[in-house]
């Protein structure tokens, strides 16, 4: 294995972190309106993820950044291509970490209420636009010999990644009621138990079709594990779930993701981006990498760094980890 190989696999564990971390944390903006029937339990919700959502983005801060200096050409022929989808995200992303701010600066009704549609919208569009994206990169795209995208962004609506896109918001969604029911407690809990079920259970449609299209047109045996792991996490998780073991259930509602991710990985590699115009015009791991240098480089500072990150977030996780319910919001502000 040579280390733009091994890079690949950095940035699949990177990209497969972000959307186990920040899966849930759409999920609770998406359950906003799903599951929290008033001012109090919106705040709960909100509170459940207060001190952990912006640490979560550095995960995707961290993938770009990779992707960047790693792989220039797959980072620019993305990047490029990618604009318009991409830079919707990063609005929706900028202006879901203002209202988690700004929300409780006033206590007027409506400068509330138009926050937390904000919170619903910015975490809604995202989770549905990660799956089209990624379903475009591992489908393919129009890339020509020049590693240029020429198509247009209609292009980018096609079935299987509008397929992909439902796919990421219904288990995210579902991740989301699981996380919630494992962070609250009182009746909030018991209804994001309840509707937890109900989303597992239509989370497994789209999922099984969307990864059995992928594994028909790409996979192997290896990919063909993932999928069988993706299906029996979520099952698990919904057994888990009707069995109250929230722990489990979330557990297993992430195994589901990180298979997801890691399946989608498996079948683009050695590409990182094919081409549909003429397959000699992919984007691979050796022809979009960077030198040899420069990756020994960054191997060295991401080895330094990476387990500092890491031990900081588990450790915000840890102090964060006890439960909170209306009883702890002195008021519906």
């Amino acid at each position: 294995m040579q280390l733009h190989d091994v890079w690949f696999v950095l940035i699949a564990v990177l990209w497969t972190g972000y959307f186990f971390l920040e899966g849930f944390d759409f999920g609770i903006g998406v359950h906003t309106k799903l599951l929290a029937r008033d001012r109090q339990e919106k705040r709960v919700l909100i509170n459940t993820i207060g001190p952990v959502w912006d640490g979560n983005e550095v995960w995707l801060i961290s993938a770009a950044g990779a992707t960047f200096a790693a792989f220039p050409d797959w980072y620019a022929t993305l990047f490029s291509g990618f604009y318009l989808p991409l830079l919707l995200i990063l609005v929706c992303l900028i202006v879901r970490g203002v209202a988690f701010e700004y929300r409780h600066k006033r206590t007027e009704e409506r400068w509330q209420r138009n926050w937390e549609n904000a919170i619903f919208w910015t975490s809604l569009l995202p989770a549905v636009l990660w799956g089209v994206v990624f379903g475009n990169i591992v489908h393919g795209v129009k890339i020509d010999a020049h590693k240029e995208y020429v198509g247009s962004v209609l292009d980018l609506l096609n079935p299987y990644a509008i397929l992909g896109g439902l796919v990421t918001l219904t288990l995210f969604t579902f991740h989301g009621a699981v996380f919630a029911s494992l962070k609250t407690t009182g009746d909030i809990r018991e209804r994001a138990r309840r509707l937890a079920a109900v989303l597992g259970a239509l989370t497994l449609v789209p999922t099984v079709g969307f990864l059995g299209w992928t594994q028909a047109d790409k996979g192997d045996a290896i990919s063909l594990t993932a999928v069988i792991v993706v299906v029996a996490a979520l099952v698990a998780a919904l057994g888990a779930n009707r069995l109250g073991r929230e722990g489990w259930a979330f557990a297993f509602s992430g195994l589901a993701v990180v298979a997801t991710v890691a399946m989608l990985f498996l079948t683009l590699f050695p590409n990182v981006m094919p081409s549909t115009l003429n397959e000699s015009w992919s984007l691979t791991v050796g022809s979009a990498s960077s030198s040899p240098y420069t990756l020994k480089i960054i191997t060295w500072c991401a080895g330094f760094a990476t387990p500092l990150v890491m031990l900081y977030q588990g450790w915000t996780y840890w102090v964060f980890r006890k439960r909170i319910g209306t009883q702890h919001i002195a008021d519906a502000h």
